[in-house]
């Protein structure tokens, strides 16, 4: 269940979950998100999470044109599932998707993040809702370094106002189509939605959400990710 107010509940949020990426770093004979994890896949955790929040009616998943799992997933039987084309890289899978959206509001959520919890959802959307628009947070905690490319230290950074990005990441629809397409068009360096959206003058909030909304890179993320779901499903 959310605790999100009844009102600010959005009638037809449309997620967009970007799975077309290989996970090359995971060193696993298929792409990352459908590892499995716990009695699942990866991706299957994500949608799971997405598709179950009142606030979300509709969820698109963008995978690679060769995609030969995701269909095998019990969840790709969803009526709220739209399948688009993935791209070489994630602002392209997201641009696709967006060209297919038809709510005033979107999200977009690594299809590599299992442990998001409805709590950081709705925290998000109630703040994105009064502004330009929103993503999800978590402060640096560790001391950071700024090196060479051979990796000697050449500075200590101040964290005291750093972040790191997670997802969702919530805006206009119509707002951010146009900031993707305006940046890529001019070739310019999107990380993620909020750097396009930046890039075009807007103003995002940071919303801070927890620590254990990690994204699984690496083989020993799915160990810990497990424990977060486990942890999750405990009474």
């Amino acid at each position: 269940m959310t605790d999100l107010p009844q009102e600010l509940i959005v009638s037809g949020l449309t997620a967009i979950v970007p799975a077309a990426g290989v996970g090359s770093r995971m060193g696993a004979d298929c792409p990352k998100q459908y590892l499995p994890l716990a009695d699942k896949t990866i991706l299957e955790h994500t949608l799971g999470v997405l598709l179950c929040h009142p606030a979300i009616e509709q969820v698109i998943v963008a995978v690679s044109l060769g995609d030969e799992w995701f269909e095998q997933l019990p969840v790709a039987a969803d009526p709220r599932i739209l399948r688009v084309e993935g791209g070489a890289e994630r602002a392209f899978s997201v641009l696709n998707a967006l060209r297919v959206v038809k709510t005033p509001w979107v999200l977009v959520h690594d299809a590599a993040r299992p442990c998001l919890r409805h709590g950081d959802l709705d925290a998000l959307i109630a703040c994105a809702l009064a502004c330009d628009g929103a993503i999800l947070g978590s402060r640096v905690r560790d001391t950071m370094k700024r090196t060479d490319a051979a990796g000697n230290i050449l500075a200590t950074v101040e964290r005291e106002q750093l972040w790191h990005a997670l997802t969702p990441q919530m805006f206009p629809t119509a707002p951010l189509t146009r900031a993707l397409e305006e940046g890529l068009a001019l070739g310019a360096a999107i990380t993620d939605e909020a750097s396009a959206m930046e890039r075009a003058g807007f103003t995002v909030r940071m919303v801070e959400g927890r620590a254990d909304n990690i994204k699984v890179t690496r083989p020993e993320d799915l160990a810990l990710a497990g424990l977060f779901l486990q942890q999750q499903a405990a009474p």
